[in-house]
């Protein structure tokens, strides 16, 4: 069977999803039909729909849009059956029933920005940074039961700079499951892939990456200054670690390190009112470079502190 004559059903929503699906029309795959999720209603009123960017991208090369409610929705399924489809592909969707994952005669695999087992879950590229960590990448895998535990066909490493926020980690990483996309269903139809089972690797840690709620992403001053720094760079741009000060929310998105230990209380605010705003750890002191207050726009600190003075002993909680 050739690329031409393999017949995909693609399944994604987001930005992160178009490039896979861009790779495989590109490179003259044929994809028989795109699964995203439903127009959202966006708008002061919710009057307006918007449909996903892979839907977008399927529009503007005709390719057969598929968006159901419900995976289990009885007409979705015989829509999707009477496709034929041999192979599914899921790049950041919803979690498959088994009657649509086990519907194709060769499987149904997904691509997950991480190195399974490792950040397992909704959130895998913030949880990396957050946590710290020097590298990740993209898996891709079959799919079972059990959400991200399928058995490993394929993994991508990428290293993470101390300096890459969660939006380099992300465009990297992007990139990088379009070719990974591509790579695996030639290797499918050359019958090559020798899938290998989780359980396999017990020396990776199983770090989950559950999804990210508001209330994760706020700031937590009594923990180490390199903690706080990659936790900002975790969340930035979006949807962004936060604080409050007088009762007020404070988004910050870039900072730096400074080696030099601090004998305030962790949250204390120290300001020059011109160029710099650093903020009290546990073990020294975070510079903040940008942030926004609540009802402004995001901006330096020192275009901030030009129209804003902080006050003395002032902290952030």
């Amino acid at each position: 069977m050739t690329k031409e004559e393999l017949r995909i059903v693609y399944m994604g929503t987001p930005d992160f999803a178009v490039e896979s699906l861009r790779a495989l029309v590109e490179g003259g795959y044929n994809v028989v039909a795109v699964v995203t999720m439903p127009d959202k209603p966006v708008g002061r009123h919710g009057s307006v729909l918007q449909p996903s960017p892979v839907k977008q991208y399927a529009l503007e090369h005709d390719l057969k849009v598929m968006q159901p409610e419900k995976l289990k929705d009885p007409i979705f399924v015989e829509e999707l059956r009477a496709l034929k489809a041999d192979l599914q592909i899921v790049v950041a969707f919803r979690m498959l029933p088994e009657m649509v994952w086990s519907m194709p005669p060769l499987g149904t695999f997904n691509a997950h920005a991480s190195l399974l087992p490792k950040y397992r879950g909704a959130a895998p590229i913030n949880w990396a940074v957050i946590n710290g960590e020097t590298e990740t990448g993209i898996t891709t895998f079959f799919l079972k039961h059990e959400i991200d535990t399928g058995d490993i066909i394929q993994q991508v490493r990428i290293p993470i700079a101390d300096t890459d926020n969660v939006e380099v980690v992300h465009d990297k990483l992007m990139m990088l499951s379009g070719q990974l996309v591509t790579e695996t269903v030639d290797n499918i139809i050359a019958g090559t892939v020798t899938s290998i089972p989780q359980d396999q690797f017990k020396d990776v840690p199983l770090t989950p990456a559950p999804k990210i709620f508001r209330e994760t992403c706020r700031i937590d001053w009594n923990q180490p200054t390199k903690r706080i720094y990659d936790f900002i760079r975790g969340l930035s741009p979006y949807p962004a670690a936060w604080t409050t000060l007088d009762g007020k929310s404070v988004k910050i998105y870039e900072s730096e390190q400074e080696a030099a230990t601090s004998p305030c209380k962790p949250g204390t605010i120290a300001s020059d009112g011109k160029n710099t705003l650093k903020v009290a750890t546990s073990d020294g002191w975070l510079n903040i470079l940008s942030l926004q207050f609540e009802g402004k726009k995001r901006m330096p600190v020192a275009d901030l502190l030009r129209g804003l003075k902080i006050n003395e002993n002032a902290f952030f909680l």
